[in-house]
């Protein structure tokens, strides 16, 4: 995390990973993710480099959609989903922040043809009773979050 700016969704996310970091932080409003937000992400983006750290849900996921999709080079911070019932940047600890951050990584859009959905089902992460654990495994592995079967993919 080399001065890189980190992109949080709310109030409560921005200051556990101030905590943990003492980088700067935008944040998104969640949903309420604006134009002028973008053109803060995409001036930090210019300037020293964003890192955008979203909540492991829907939402989370697609605020980091919208983000790739307007401001592209970002690198990406992936936290597991919490055991404890709650799930969010704001329930991590400072520990899975800062290694979060220290695995950021950039997006790389694979073409479909690379894998397939019987590659899935070959490798029982799709389809099976204990696939969900399976891909969630695999997915913290790679960095990816978790996922269903369709964004596995």
């Amino acid at each position: 995390m080399a001065g890189e700016i980190i992109v949080v969704e709310g109030k409560d996310d921005a200051a556990i990973v101030k905590k943990a970091s003492g980088a700067e932080v935008i944040i998104t409003n969640g949903l309420g993710i604006n134009q002028t937000t973008i053109r803060l992400i995409r001036a930090a983006q210019q300037r020293c480099g964003v890192i955008v750290l979203t909540d492991p849900d829907h939402p989370g996921e697609k605020i980091r959609r919208i983000i790739s999709e307007q401001v592209p080079g970002c690198r990406h911070a992936f936290i597991g989903q919490q055991t404890r019932g709650r799930i969010g940047v704001e329930y991590s600890s400072e520990e899975e922040i800062r290694n979060a951050l220290k695995a950021a990584h950039y997006s790389k859009k694979i073409s479909q043809e690379e894998f397939t959905m019987r590659d899935l089902v070959e490798h029982q992460l799709v389809g099976q009773p204990n696939s969900a654990r399976r891909r969630s495994e695999v997915g913290n592995y790679l960095g990816i979050g978790e996922t269903n079967g369709k964004m596995f993919l």
